[in-house]
């Protein structure tokens, strides 16, 4: 593989790194392990290319390497350590010297390794491949779970008695068919149905998004969300235990609604008038429980998504652990079940990739409401919602969150957290201005902001980003 000087410009003028490319200004030299982790981790993601000579940082300037003099030695070596077949090639753009390694992507199912450890991107970071990532690429070339028929033989008028055929034509902007053929044909297509020898078959994929009653298929419906209300902040008394009915998509409004009719009001006083508001921004709770539907393990048996509505806070979980660290949900996307995703989107159910978990931290801002929390638990992902909380009412840990999250926010619209940004986030006086400053010295501390500048010596005209911007 040869790379032009025309094509290493275009690549230097990208603007993320992202999970397949990667420079380093490496000037004397680099280090050899670290260069392997890269290879694994982008290998994993399907191949890359790390670029040595070039700085990471917009603008990038070609800076040029002395790293790895002997490339064919290079290749030995890596190959050596890991049997991968690396392609390595020098540039000499401007009278420097650049080096890229071409790294290709692993085999259907299997995964590079680093001495046992595997490891995959996040964002711009290396990190230690997730379990559910792991099993999900070892599990390649197995059926999809969703496109597995769940019945069998049936004939055309059973499909329509047991699927909201006209709900899924409504849902995507679509005419009804004038035959049923056509309706057929249709949902074929999208891989609701599959034409067999004996009939039609329905998949998983079709009963788990349109399905008139999801307990009429044995298997798809222990994946009904489930809506359990307790009286207090702990599980010691539920008020009520609720499973869906319907398929996702068809179902998907009423379940908002019926969430939306269980949590409770606080009243606002405005201008002139009371007004009552629900305790979570309804757009929060939409997103969340789309993400949750959309992004579970349906390989995970005998586990569904949850809501769990509190007192205090409403806990929206599902089975499986995330593609990417929690932390990084609010700038990093990855889908997990990608056909049902992209007929969700379709259906105007969920957010465009990536956009869905900004929308909840903005409504957290917007209500004042202590910073959502993402988590994952015993292979599950949890996102909580709290309830109102005075900025006095916040520990720590609710106000670094609320922090990092907020910096995040600027960031990915391209501001930058200030001392104001963040009293402006908690609707605090400028007299707040260095309790706003303890809380971004100990979200530094805490390893998750830092200075966009480290030279600027004036704290009160400072500048952060995330730490892995």
């Amino acid at each position: 593989m040869r790379t032009s000087l025309d094509e290493l410009k275009r690549l230097i003028q990208v603007p993320k790194e992202g999970t397949n490319l990667e420079f380093k200004q490496a000037h004397n030299n680099f280090d050899f392990y670290k260069l392997l982790q890269y290879c694994v981790a982008l290998g994993n993601e399907g191949g890359g290319q790390v670029i040595l000579g070039i700085t990471d940082q917009l603008p990038r300037l070609i800076v040029g390497t002395a790293a790895f003099p002997d490339l064919p030695d290079l290749e030995k070596r890596i190959f050596n350590k890991l049997g991968i077949r690396i392609e390595a090639e020098e540039l000499r753009p401007d009278e420097t010297r650049v080096v890229i390694v071409n790294i290709p992507s692993r085999p259907k199912g299997t995964a590079f390794h680093l001495e046992g450890a595997y490891l995959m991107r996040a964002a711009d970071s290396v990190v230690p491949m997730s379990e559910d990532k792991l099993r999900t690429i070892f599990g390649e070339g197995k059926a999809d779970w969703l496109l597995e028929p769940v019945v069998r033989g049936i004939t055309p008028d059973e499909v329509v008695s047991r699927l909201e055929t006209q709900a899924f034509f409504d849902l995507l902007g679509l005419p009804y068919p004038s035959t049923r053929d056509s309706v057929l044909e249709q949902l074929a297509k999208e891989r609701i149905v599959t034409r067999v020898a004996s009939g039609w078959d329905i998949t998983n994929l079709g009963a788990i998004l349109i399905a008139k009653k999801l307990s009429d298929f044995e298997e798809v419906g222990r994946k009904a969300p489930r809506v359990v209300v307790y009286n207090g902040t702990d599980k010691l008394e539920t008020r009520l235990d609720r499973l869906g009915a319907k398929g996702y998509a068809v179902g998907f409004e009423g379940l908002i609604d019926f969430i939306s009719s269980q949590t409770q009001t606080n009243e606002v006083i405005g201008a002139a008038l009371r007004e009552e508001v629900k305790m979570f921004p309804a757009d929060a709770v939409r997103e969340l429980v789309a993400n949750s539907l959309i992004h579970q393990d349906f390989n995970e048996r005998g586990a569904s998504v949850m809501i769990e509505v509190y007192s205090d806070r409403m806990e929206i979980s599902n089975p499986g652990l995330p593609f990417i660290s929690v932390d990084r949900f609010i700038d990093s996307y990855q889908s997990r079940n990608e056909k049902l995703a992209d007929i969700m989107r379709r259906m105007r159910i969920c957010e465009e990739k990536g956009s869905g978990i900004d929308r909840v931290v903005s409504s957290a801002e917007v209500f004042q409401l202590p910073a959502p929390d993402f988590r994952t638990a015993e292979r599950r992902t949890v996102a909580i919602l709290f309830a109102h909380a005075t900025f006095e009412n916040m520990d720590r840990e609710d106000r670094i969150r609320a922090c990092y999250q907020h910096c995040c926010l600027q960031y990915v619209t391209n501001e930058r957290m200030t001392n104001q940004t963040l009293r402006d986030r908690f609707k605090l006086s400028e007299k707040k201005s260095e309790a706003v400053s303890r809380i971004i010295r100990d979200t530094i501390a805490a390893g998750r902001i830092k200075l966009e500048d480290p030279s600027n010596t004036s704290r009160r005209y400072s500048r952060y980003i995330p730490f892995w911007a």
